[in-house]
């Protein structure tokens, strides 16, 4: 049997690449517990930029289509921020987001409740917490839950 060698840096950058976008941050973070003498991390990842094989705009917009429709906007901005991402970019792909909270909320919500209107006030604060806790602004997680936040309320937002 031949003896199996550790893939070099590149391949386990090309691997974790092939699987999902990563951002910079991320990537080097995977990879750094791989480095062996003579390798060159920031060489590496320059050049899979420069190739377009790395890039964290590709990133941000994967997490934004993945997680928008479970997540309020601050979740998926934290976990835009958790990536390494700069807080250029978090914004630049949330913005869009908060015009559609509203209704992926309630997409959320009545998944999760069937759309009841809760009835007493330790339902309501149950259905509130849950929302809040996928990253629902306040205001939104308020007119899910009263039942408010039909189409023709959306232009009150």
């Amino acid at each position: 049997m031949i003896p199996r060698t550790a893939p070099s840096l590149k391949a386990r950058a090309l691997g974790l690449l092939a699987r999902r976008e990563h951002s910079r941050h991320e990537l080097a973070a995977k990879l750094t517990r791989h480095l062996q003498e003579g390798d060159d991390l920031r060489a590496l990842l320059d050049a899979l930029q420069a190739s377009g094989l790395l890039s964290d705009e590709r990133a941000a917009a994967s997490v934004v289509h993945r997680r928008a429709p479970l997540l309020g906007t601050q979740r998926v901005a934290q976990e835009l921020r958790r990536k390494g991402l700069s807080e250029a970019l978090v914004r630049a792909s949330t913005t869009a987001l908060a015009d559609t909270e509203l209704q992926r909320a309630r997409a959320v919500w009545h998944k999760r409740f069937g759309g009841e209107v809760a009835t007493s006030p330790q339902e309501r604060a149950r259905q509130m917490r849950f929302l809040a806790a996928r990253g629902f602004s306040g205001e939104v997680v308020r007119r899910v839950v009263r039942g408010r936040g039909g189409a023709d309320d959306d232009q009150e937002l």
